[in-house]
């Protein structure tokens, strides 16, 4: 077994593990980005890659928005294409319910600082879409939200980090955590052990492997998410799509390409991963997925199907990650339990676990990201606005 010797290793090749490679490397630090399989093979590969702060938590609105701001200039500073569009977010409302579930959103996000529109009837709501059917009730739009293309994103952040000198060892296992004293001295994989100071697991719904010889857990529910994309059509969605009840979501790729996503349903805890990791959706979750799309958006009914795949959910018990030390292992650090939303606020949340490796004050309130919160009873909640 080699050995080699690191400042930092990030372990986890999503948009979250390389954004960290990214801005520890691009700050000096010496990184090593470990991944098990390829870069964007699991969660952020699989996602709908919305960039958006409608709909988000008020603790998480503040990064959201920060992420906004960083997306539009991500291109030039990464020096590569991310798919990047500012081209809104549009929040559908299908029953009355839902009309005062969108009415609300607007008006509690309205008071937080965010610029949002309530289309309240159909009329307002096909004016800006005429693609969308008359069943839709009413809608918000968020002018300022967007997507990206999520494997063009990831791969960015990771080869901006190795121009910095990161280094990247992908199809590599990180399959032990070695602590001496309340203090990590290396992480082990298949092929070699790194010794390091600090290590950040963003590794999505393997990230308790890594804590379990250390008794410690991030409390997880894996549901599946189940997505299709149609072959390339013409001009037809402008921005992303969702739902008062987050049990769909689409959006129109620059390819032309409909991605449309169901909610969160139970998954079987089969999982393949030759060649590539892959989680099979069942025929009842591509039915409901082709059904609620096509009740908003005809037009889906008869496009034709390109491919078809699951996505899994690191879901926690307020829907809200962990952006943390982990207790009582001096150097090593967490960032899990995105729940379906962290696309969107990668390039921030990077930022974020680059400083707190490095000892600095976060610019937000990392209180309600804290790994210790679980400790206290709250009621779980479940999925929400995802993408």
């Amino acid at each position: 077994m080699t050995e080699e010797s690191a400042d930092v290793v990030v372990i986890g090749g999503g948009i979250t593990g390389a954004a960290t490679a990214y801005a520890a490397a691009r700050d000096g630090v010496d990184v090593v980005l470990v991944e098990r399989f390829g870069l964007a093979a699991m969660a952020s590969g699989w996602t709908l890659a919305g960039v958006r702060q409608s709909g988000r938590h008020p603790a998480e609105l503040p990064l959201a928005r920060a992420a906004v701001a960083r997306w539009a200039g991500l291109d030039d500073e990464l020096e590569a294409k991310t798919g990047y569009r500012r081209h809104g977010n549009m929040r559908l409302a299908r029953d009355t319910a839902e009309v005062e579930a969108i009415r609300r959103l607007v008006d509690e996000q309205g008071r937080l600082g965010l610029e949002l529109e309530f289309l309240r009837s159909t009329e307002a709501v096909r004016e800006r879409e005429p693609a969308l059917a008359r069943t839709v009730l009413a809608a918000s739009f968020c002018a300022s939200d967007g997507s990206a293309d999520p494997v063009a994103s990831v791969r960015a952040f990771a080869r901006a980090a190795e121009r910095h000198g990161a280094r990247l060892l992908e199809g590599e296992r990180v399959i032990g955590l070695e602590v001496q004293g309340g203090r990590l001295q290396a992480v082990r994989t298949g092929q070699r052990r790194i010794p390091t100071r600090h290590a950040v697991i963003a590794s999505g719904v393997f990230g308790n492997e890594l804590l379990a010889p250390l008794e410690l857990a991030v409390p997880l529910r894996q549901p599946m998410v189940t997505v299709l994309q149609t072959e390339p059509l013409p001009p037809l969605l402008g921005p992303v799509l969702g739902v008062a009840n987050a049990d769909m979501a689409g959006r129109q790729e620059g390819s032309g390409r409909l991605r449309v996503t169901s909610g969160a349903g139970d998954w079987q805890g089969v999982m393949t991963t030759e060649p590539v990791p892959r989680v099979s959706p069942t025929a009842g979750s591509v039915a409901q997925v082709v059904t609620k799309l096509a009740h908003v958006l005809p037009a889906f009914e008869t496009a034709a199907i390109h491919a078809v795949w699951a996505g899994l959910l690191d879901l926690t018990p307020d829907a809200l990650p962990v952006l943390d030390r982990v207790p009582g292992v001096d150097g090593l650090f967490a960032a899990m339990g995105f729940s379906g939303h962290g696309f969107g606020i990668g390039p921030v949340t990077g930022e974020i676990m680059a400083g707190l490796v490095r000892g600095e004050p976060s610019d937000f309130d990392l209180a309600p990201f804290r790994f210790d919160r679980f400790n206290r009873t709250a009621a779980e909640v479940g999925l929400t606005l995802h993408g």
